[in-house]
């Protein structure tokens, strides 16, 4: 047997030159797959690029606007309110005819408006001059500009609805943006911006030079292309793979898009400042919140500012470091007149400027919280949250800002005084003001803390409005003429309840006396409790139910009698749409804080007008009107005029709930409704009732505004006659208690003559206001 031995080959080992072919095939595959894989990432990076870029670029929040000021002969406002309003637009003390300035001198004014875009179509700009003398606007003229007899100011924007990123911006168009202010944004971040590709090859090379010899990072080389797409698209991570990102993305930026479309957008996207959680985004907002002017109004040295804080907003932030930042535009303005931009004379004059910021920053978050809750709220019926805080739109409100001052001013001022220690930190407030034909709401209060934006107790504080429904009660009544006069005598007694369950219930009046046979208009002017609930059991609860209902009560209504001294449980803002049908004798005007939508184009999306539908004969709230200025002149409303001339005509009635848990007044003048309450959040008892807690507040409000009496137009169907209410007739042995009283034609007692015409020694002045 032989054995065979085998043996492996051994391969030849390559040659150097077989080495270099498979060594470049490798490395062209490698090179192959990485510019597939690159292409890959470049399609991605474009269709990022081009797909955020060619959308909707921006999230832009809505705008929310006070109702405009109208200015012309006769016009009602005090010259301080007319100095709030003014700064509140963002004007500015200055002399020559600037838009955007004024100047008094004791009470004349001269005020260069800016002109602004209505829905209604523009108002140009225009030089005003008048005086203003017992708060009303006399001699009024315009001095330059188109002549009109009444002109609107820019409405004050008082705040807005912002995406949930919270960044802001007003967004405005290369051709806005001064020269100056784009030469020496390109003097300063990036000379090169007209010729390079997206990326400065050279700038960077100089920048990595720069920061070797530092040994720190003191130079950078981003192209003003490549900083819109570090904001626009990525992280601020300092990594070689987001810088090869922004490469990239700046390149195809270049690529797709013309160098102006560019730049206006990074003059729009640049961060420039933080007021509280919102982003300054963009050099429109940053004008205003810096300065409080627009764009076109500002001079070099501002505009110098602004390019100087793009290098770092928070670092050369002018509020907070005032010399840091001085300097920093002092360096611009230097660069901005090497670069030519502006000249040497212009550099030296503008070095020489103060900084020039506003006094406060303008446009900052919303400034009065509460109410534009209640704009939000009721915007909530017609739009989505997310095209509110994106879309751009214009929201123009009802808000007056003299009155929300005043309200304000009423609520701070008056409440400290309610109380004392530990009760008076406890006490809360809330007030809504309206229009009292009109319906729109002019002011809100949603707690003595007006800046908070928290729990809004104007709109979500419901609690039982006492005897603020008695007018009601007795409103259905009077609507039976056959029954029930104003002199109709009703009884002020005690009398007990017993229900079938075996419960019983014993109303009492507040100072818990009693008093007989009273006519009806002295107990509701009087506020007695136990009239008010035999009328209303005599009536029915069901028809006072069915009257509440009529006149804008949307929640439940208790069928229980003590829902006739008031049980309902309604926020101020349903008391004010409750009370809204009696100043407008019987006319329901639903509450509005919106007059107009627009896009950001000012094409109009939603118009909120004047809607009115009748809920109650006008004659039969006309005797309850007679009655709430007897409430105001004799009643438990006449404290108010501690605080008010005797001369302006009122309309009202107060509020008390048990304890005095919660304290009401609701009342009216000829121009305005306001419902005020005070109470505790924690529903506890106070000291107040509805003439010692909301009465003085209400009052406060009232005093601070210019405003015409109550004098209601005596409507078809009623008649007035001289009475004695306690006698029901008039004769001459009892004419020294006689007045005029109105009455539904019919149920008007007997004219007697034997007074001879005499008016009687209790005949209030006030009352002939109701017929003259």
């Amino acid at each position: 047997m032989s054995k065979k031995t085998s043996s492996r080959r051994k391969s030849p080992k390559p040659s150097p030159r077989q080495q270099g072919r498979r060594f470049w095939r490798l490395m062209l595959r490698l090179t192959t797959l990485g510019l597939v894989l690159l292409a890959c990432w470049m399609i991605y990076l474009d269709a990022v690029v081009t797909s955020r870029f060619e959308g909707r670029r921006f999230e832009v929040p809505s705008r929310v606007y006070a109702r405009p000021l109208e200015l012309y002969d006769g016009a009602g406002i005090s010259a301080g309110a007319l100095v709030r309003e003014l700064e509140l637009a963002g004007y500015r003390v200055r002399g020559g005819n600037r838009p955007g300035s004024y100047q008094r001198s004791g009470t004349r004014f001269i005020i260069n408006t800016r002109g602004f875009d209505f829905p209604d179509g523009a108002e140009p700009a225009r030089q005003l001059a008048f005086a203003i003398r017992g708060d009303r606007v006399t001699g009024f003229s315009v001095t330059a500009g188109d002549v009109s007899p009444i002109v609107r100011l820019e409405p004050a924007q008082i705040g807005g609805i912002y995406p949930a990123h919270r960044e802001d911006r007003i967004l405005i168009e290369l051709a806005d943006v001064p020269p100056a202010l784009i030469g020496g944004l390109l003097a300063v971040e990036d000379r090169q911006f007209y010729d390079h590709f997206g990326i400065a090859p050279l700038s960077i090379a100089r920048a990595m030079i720069a920061n070797i010899k530092a040994g720190r990072i003191v130079q950078g080389g981003s192209t003003l292309t490549q900083q819109l797409v570090k904001n626009f698209f990525l992280t601020r991570d300092q990594t070689l793979v987001r810088k090869a990102n922004e490469a990239l993305m700046s390149i195809l930026l270049e690529w797709h898009y013309d160098k102006n479309d560019i730049l206006e957008t990074y003059l729009n996207e640049v961060y420039l400042g933080q007021a509280g959680t919102r982003g300054i985004h963009g050099v429109g907002l940053a004008s205003q919140f810096f300065f409080g002017a627009s764009l076109k109004e500002l001079d070099i040295h501002q505009v110098a500012l602004l390019v100087g804080m793009v290098k770092g907003p928070s670092y050369y932030n002018p509020r907070r470091h005032p010399e840091r930042a001085l300097t920093r535009r002092n360096l611009v303005i230097s660069e901005m007149a090497e670069a030519g931009v502006i000249s040497d004379q212009q550099a030296r004059a503008a070095s020489a400027r103060p900084l020039d910021l506003s006094t406060r920053p303008s446009f900052t978050d919303n400034r009065y919280p509460a109410y534009i809750d209640l704009v939000r709220r009721h915007l909530a019926r017609d739009y989505r949250e997310e095209d509110l805080q994106s879309e751009g739109l214009r929201i123009f409100t009802t808000l007056n800002p003299e009155v929300q001052q005043a309200a304000e001013n009423a609520t701070s001022s008056t409440l400290p005084r309610l109380a004392k220690g530990e009760a008076a930190k406890a006490l809360e407030a809330a007030m809504v003001v309206t229009g009292k034909d009109t319906g729109e709401v002019l002011a809100l209060v949603g707690g003595k803390d007006t800046d908070f934006a928290g729990f809004n107790r104007a709109v979500d504080a419901r609690r039982p409005i006492g005897s603020l429904v008695k007018p009601f009660v007795y409103l259905t009544a009077l609507a039976q003429p056959e029954r029930y006069t104003l002199i109709t005598p009703v009884e002020d007694k005690s009398f007990t309840l017993e229900f079938e369950d075996g419960r019983r219930w014993q109303p009492r009046n507040y100072d818990r006396k009693e008093r007989g046979l009273v006519p009806l208009h002295q107990a509701l002017s009087r506020s007695y409790n136990l009239p008010v609930v035999r009328v209303g059991l005599d009536v029915g609860i069901p028809a006072v139910q069915n009257t509440l209902k009529a006149f804008g009560v949307s929640s439940p209504v208790s069928g229980y009698p003590s829902m006739l001294l008031g049980s309902v449980s309604l926020s101020p803002v349903d008391v004010a749409q409750l009370y809204q049908g009696l100043a407008t004798s019987g006319f329901n005007t639903p509450l509005r804080t919106i007059r107009e939508v627009t896009n950001a184009d000012n094409e109009p999306l939603s118009r909120y007008s004047l809607k009115v539908d009748r809920v109650a004969d006008s004659a039969v709230v006309h005797l309850v009107q007679y009655v709430m200025q007897e409430t105001m002149q004799e009643g438990t409303g006449r404290s108010a005029y501690y605080t008010l001339p005797d001369s302006l005509t009122l309309a009202g009635k107060t509020g008390t709930t048990d304890e005095g848990r919660d304290s009401w007044f609701a009342g009216f003048s000829g121009d305005l409704l306001a419902v005020a309450w005070v109470g505790r959040d924690d529903n506890g008892a106070t000291s107040l009732s509805g003439a010692t807690g909301a009465l003085p507040v209400w009052a406060a409000l009232m005093a601070q505004v210019p405003q015409h009496g109550f004098s209601p137009v005596v409507p078809d169907g009623v008649q007035y006659r001289w009475v004695n209410p306690e006698a029901q007739a008039l004769t001459g042995e009892n004419c020294d208690n006689a007045r005029l009283i109105p009455f539904i034609a019919g149920s008007e007692p007997e004219q007697h003559t034997g007074c001879n015409g005499s008016l009687g020694g209790q005949i209030r002045g006030w009352f002939k206001g109701l017929f003259q």
